[in-house]
Order: structure tokens, then C-alpha cells, then sequence
């Protein structure tokens, strides 16, 4: 089974790019469009001779964002756990095997 392929034109630091990906073109879209901001943002603080110094600040600012969102989400799931197993310790001792991940024996 082969995947589609979609073309899609994208503007990227003033320059015009293919990109060719199985995503949906407008998501692939919105992903060069945030890119761009990225970059744009870079080249706003201050001048830089070489444009693929700016892309690769540009790529450590993208990369700080998905380590940080990362480490949110295991911090949320830490909590979840943790909730999860403070009202499992409300429930009467026979729910909690019930409903425990552990898997049970058939008699």
C-alpha cells in the first residue's frame, strides 16, 4: 500500500521550497509557516550575516519549544498517576483489583 504524496509550495525565509510529504498539504503548510515565523523572529534580534546561522538558532528555538512541551507532558502524566492512585486507594479493596492494571487470573 503506497501513500499519496502531496507537493506543496512553501514560503520560507523569502525563499520558495517543495515539500513533499504524505500529510495533508495545509498541515504541512502550517508547519513551514511556523518555521518561517521561527526564523523570522530570529533575524528580528539582530543582524546576522549568514542566513543558515539564522535557521539553525532558529532550529534550537523550535527544539527548546518540543523538549519543553516533552517534559510538560511527562509532568502531567506524573500527576495523573499519582491522582490516579490516590482515589484508587478510596475505592473498597475489592474494586481496586478490578480496576487495577495488573491483568487478573480466571478461576
Amino acid at each position: 500500500m503506497s501513500t499519496k504524496k502531496h507537493a506543496v509550495k512553501v514560503m520560507i525565509g523569502g525563499e520558495e521550497y517543495t515539500v513533499r510529504s504524505d500529510l495533508p498539504p495545509e498541515y504541512t503548510r502550517e508547519v513551514a509557516g511556523y518555521v518561517d515565523q521561527a526564523l523570522k523572529k530570529v533575524l528580528s534580534q539582530g543582524p546576522i550575516v549568514e542566513i543558515h546561522k539564522a535557521a539553525i538558532l532558529a532550529a534550537l528555538d523550535i527544539t527548546n519549544e518540543l523538549f519543553q512541551s516533552r517534559k510538560g507532558e511527562r509532568e502531567v502524566a506524573a500527576r495523573l498517576a499519582a491522582l490516579a492512585d490516590d482515589l484508587a486507594k478510596l475505592l473498597p479493596p475489592e474494586k481496586r483489583r478490578a480496576t487495577s492494571h495488573q491483568p487478573s487470573a480466571i478461576s
